[in-house]
């Protein structure tokens, strides 16, 4: 099967970061993406008495559900032959759209608790759950779409070992896995500050970016492109 197109991996970390920055300003310091996060936001959360302590208690149980069932799906897809990497793609679009609609029908969230906001919260863990999911699975030979901290430790490591290796074909290997950790890094860091900037400009309806990016990584997913071959 045909490789995917190199920028969807830089458009779904653009998406991780867009969407967790969103989820962290409007529902009181959550993480949809990074939900191990929540555990620091829910300790601020107990010292300084804000809402949302039980939104970053249910968001890593929901995180599990979800990439637990988004790894079934896939795996009773890829029995039947049938592209699982587009399935998930549509779903995650699917659900990051419910996202919008419930972040701009029911929003702002001043209480991270009501029910209002865990569900809406709730609603972009899921979606955050199967990018995770499918990034794991479908996307081995690219850099994480949403778990920077190891990418910057990878490339600062890649950064240094350019600086001392002499043999060519060292060298070419690290530029090689460098470039798709650079490409993901700006995606998420210009993700965070887009949406940051949209959030202040249009509120909620900023919403409607990752949407439509996460739309267009159907296209490109879509089984006559081809997948990525699983390794």
């Amino acid at each position: 099967m045909r490789a995917l197109h190199p920028t969807v991996a830089p458009a779904l970390s653009f998406n991780g970061g867009f969407v967790d920055t969103v989820g962290f300003l409007a529902l009181q310091g959550l993480f949809t993406a990074h939900v191990t996060g929540n555990f620091v936001t829910l300790g601020v959360s107990i010292v300084h008495g804000t809402s949302g302590a039980l939104a970053k208690l249910l968001a890593l149980p929901v995180f599990i559900l979800v990439v637990g069932l988004a790894h079934l799906a896939a795996v009773a897809l890829n029995r039947r032959n049938l592209a699982s990497l587009h399935v998930l793609m549509v779903a995650h679009t699917l659900l990051l759209g419910v996202f919008m609609g419930c972040a701009v029908w029911l929003g702002p969230f001043n209480d991270g608790d009501s029910v209002a906001a865990l569900a809406t919260g709730m609603v972009g863990v899921a979606a955050m759950a199967i990018q995770n999911a499918l990034s794991r699975q479908h996307l081995k030979a690219a850099p994480p779409t949403t778990l920077m901290t190891g990418n910057v430790t990878q490339a600062a490591i890649d950064i240094f070992s350019l600086m001392s290796l002499r043999d060519t074909r060292e060298r070419a290997v690290v530029r090689e896995r460098l470039g798709p950790i650079g490409r993901n890094l700006l995606g998420f860091t210009l993700g965070c500050i887009g949406s940051a900037l949209l959030y202040l400009a249009v509120g909620l309806w900023c919403l409607l970016v990752p949407v439509a990016v996460a739309a267009w990584t159907c296209v490109m997913t879509y089984e006559g492109r081809g997948e990525l071959a699983q390794q």
